[in-house]
This record gives structure tokens, C-alpha cells and sequence, in this order.
């Protein structure tokens, strides 16, 4: 039921949260990759176990809404995230029918379905986490070396994964890669322990439950960093100047 929620993430995914990186799924062999998927969700359905609360395999738009709130984000971006649901119902749908979903449903076993062009390859056709990929995409693009994207390294991402005649999948990575800033920066950089954890779903758990302590999470990048480094520093990038 849309709305329900629960104290913590599922047990596939708690192992992460607590910090037990050794048996994190990675791409293994096509028939240990077929058995995997019938015993334990993909690393893509990780991701967004944590928007499905009541672990019924279902996320409802209000389900959507009421994470980006746990995260941090405000109404008006809550709101616009319901743009998710809208463009990736109807490919994870299709496992089920040919009929569009009426409440724009996301059928969490399906979300492979819903995997756009020129995005990162990071996950693989299955929704399985490649971590070599994601090494390599770190080693080509983090120019400074100090282990985190700057503004410029993930333009330079993006840029260099635009497909051909593919507007819409350049649009998704640029909201995915947008949020990802806004969520994760931290002087300058989405690091990449932080970025891994986004990816295998397990950094939404973290933030909301640094957020329920009261502290608050201490990354990101929001309306209030951006008037203010304006207001002192003339400029939006306020940690150049702390250099």
C-alpha cells in the first residue's frame, strides 16, 4: 500500500548498510548469473528497495515522493521526482502486460526493463553491478586523482556517454547524474565510496537514517549552499575558495 513504510532496509540489503562490502554482488558467470537471479535481487533492484517500504515488490508514486523527502529534498523537488514513475512504469510493466499500469506503478523485479541509453554501463543488461566498469569509469575521469568527481569530471561522463539520437536517455542521465550532486557533494566531489553506495542502494538507508537522528546528512549541495557561497563569495562553487 502506498505510504507504508518500514524502520529498516531488507535483509539483502542490511548486510551493506552495516558495512559488509566482501559479499557485495558483482557480474559473475552467465549460470551463476542466472542462479543469482532467482535467489537474491539484483544490485539495480537493490537501488530501489529502499522506495519499496513495504518490500511488496511495488513503489507507488507517493512511495517516491515520501523518500526524496527522507533524503532531504524539498516539496518542490519531491515533486518533480514523480517524473520517475511516469517515464519507467510502463517499462517495468511489460513483464506483467501490455497495458500501461493506471496508478504508474514501478514493479521492482522488472526495473532492468527500464534501463536507458547512454547511461554509465555501470549496471549490465540484468541489473547486476560491474564493478570493474564503475573502476575504470573512476580511473578515466577523476582528473584531480584524489578519488572523487568534480562538477566538470561528471559533464565530461556524461558527455562522453551520449549515444547518438538518444535525447531521452542523455535527459535521464542528466537527472540521475544531477540528483546524484545534489545528494552526495562534498568540497566539490561525489566521492567514490559514496557513489558506490548510491549505485548498490545502500547510502539512501545511511542518509535517511542520519536525517531521523536530528544531525541531518552533511553532504549535498542545496538552495542554502548556493545563496549563501553567492552572498559571501560570488561565486557557486563556495569550496574553491577554501582552498
Amino acid at each position: 500500500m502506498a505510504g507504508t513504510t518500514t524502520t529498516s532496509p531488507p535483509p539483502q540489503v542490511r548486510k551493506y548498510v552495516n558495512g559488509d562490502t566482501k559479499s557485495r554482488p558483482t557480474l559473475a558467470s552467465r549460470e551463476a548469473r542466472k542462479s543469482s537471479l532467482k535467489n537474491t535481487p539484483s544490485t539495480l533492484q537493490q537501488h530501489i528497495a529502499f522506495f519499496d517500504r513495504d518490500n511488496d515488490g511495488i513503489i507507488w508514486p507517493m512511495d517516491v515522493y515520501n523518500g526524496f523527502r527522507e533524503l532531504g529534498f524539498g516539496i518542490i523537488f519531491s515533486l518533480g521526482s514523480l517524473l520517475i514513475p511516469i517515464f519507467f512504469s510502463y517499462p517495468t510493466r511489460l513483464g506483467h502486460s501490455w497495458i500501461p499500469d493506471p496508478y504508474l506503478r514501478i514493479y521492482v523485479n522488472d526495473i532492468h526493463k527500464a534501463k536507458h541509453g547512454s547511461d554509465s554501463g555501470v549496471y549490465d543488461f540484468d541489473g547486476n553491478f560491474s564493478p570493474d566498469r564503475f573502476d575504470r569509469m573512476f580511473a578515466r575521469f577523476d582528473s584531480s586523482g584524489t578519488g572523487g568527481l568534480s562538477v566538470d569530471d561528471l559533464w565530461a561522463l556524461l558527455s562522453k556517454d551520449r549515444c547518438a539520437a538518444d535525447p531521452a536517455g542523455w535527459s535521464f542521465a542528466f537527472m540521475e547524474f544531477w540528483t546524484t550532486w545534489l545528494l552526495l557533494q562534498k568540497d566539490g566531489r561525489v566521492w567514490k565510496d559514496d557513489l558506490r553506495a548510491c549505485y548498490e542502494g545502500t547510502l539512501f538507508w545511511k542518509i535517511s537514517e542520519e536525517n531521523a537522528k536530528g544531525d541531518g546528512w552533511r553532504k549535498g549541495y542545496g538552495v542554502r549552499d548556493f545563496v549563501q557561497s553567492l552572498w559571501r563569495h560570488g561565486t557557486w562553487k563556495y569550496w574553491e575558495n577554501a582552498k
